[in-house]
């Protein structure tokens, strides 16, 4: 299984990692850390000394009940900070976080290379012909309700079906399109409550049937840390046993804020496999 990023065939045998990057004032572990240059650099050349293989960059916050900014103001954060990155590190690989086709647009124009989209494709009509105009790798998220919303009342009858259920339609739309790289992400916290994300983990390895690479994001979530009675900066462990799991499931990409780790993880799970 293969992915193109900017004329590079990335081969997801081995399982890859990316490095999240937040440049908001109020994401959920690290919201307001990285504002200046100094501290973008530090934290993405960290990142990348670690083993990341993708950054991916966020300028809108979608915790539970974030608080909502304009598309002007996601550009601002955003287009600064692409620049910056490629800059500093020219072969990096961005993956830009926004459910904004004109975010996504100016962001791949200036040098992105990845797409990584919470809303799968159901916050921007315009979204979908945006990747298949760009034809870069895109990462579908599958959310219930909206950042401001989803976590007040997640209501499934079978949470698992009805995720397999959501992408199959989504992927019959993006084909039609003739969009070549699509992955998959089941969107842990993002309207689901805590069993509904463990039904999700458990189940995990049912989404290899979409023939589509699956990324997890489990870093330091409430479903952990809530149910160990702990914080997000206590849940470290936590992340790595759901990784750890996500890997054996079969996941090829891990979204995480600890690199490190990551990368220790896929090594054992591939020494076992």
């Amino acid at each position: 299984m293969t992915i193109n990023c900017k004329g590079t065939l990335i081969d997801l045998t081995t399982p890859k990692v990316m490095g999240i990057l937040n440049i908001t004032p109020d994401s959920f572990f690290d919201g307001g850390k990285y504002k200046n240059e100094h501290d973008i650099l530090a934290q993405t050349e960290k990142m990348l000394n670690e083993g990341a293989d993708f950054i991916d960059v966020g300028a809108y916050s979608s915790r539970p009940g974030a608080k909502h900014i304009s598309e002007e103001e996601e550009l601002q954060r955003m287009l600064p900070v692409v620049d910056l990155l490629l800059k500093s590190f020219p072969e990096i690989l961005i993956s830009v976080d926004s459910f904004r086709s004109r975010v996504i647009e100016e962001s791949i124009n200036a040098g992105a290379a990845i797409i990584n989209d919470i809303s799968g494709g159901k916050m921007d009509e315009k979204m979908f012909e945006t990747v298949a105009k760009l034809q870069v790798p895109y990462i579908m998220m599958h959310m219930q309700g909206t950042p401001q919303s989803m976590q007040q009342n997640p209501q499934y009858e079978n949470v698992v079906t009805e995720v397999i259920t959501f992408f199959a339609e989504q992927l019959f739309k993006l084909r039609q399109l003739k969009v070549n790289d699509v992955i998959i992400d089941v969107g842990f916290g993002f309207g689901k409550t805590i069993n509904q994300n463990y039904k999700l983990l458990k189940n995990l390895s049912l989404f290899k049937n979409l023939e589509v690479p699956v990324l997890t994001g489990v870093s330091r979530k409430s479903m952990l840390y809530k149910l160990l009675d702990t914080s997000p900066q206590e849940a470290l462990n936590a992340t790595t046993v759901a990784n750890t799991i996500a890997l054996l499931n079969g996941t090829q990409i891990l979204r995480v804020h600890d690199v490190k780790e990551a990368v220790e993880a896929i090594k054992i799970v591939e020494q076992l496999l």
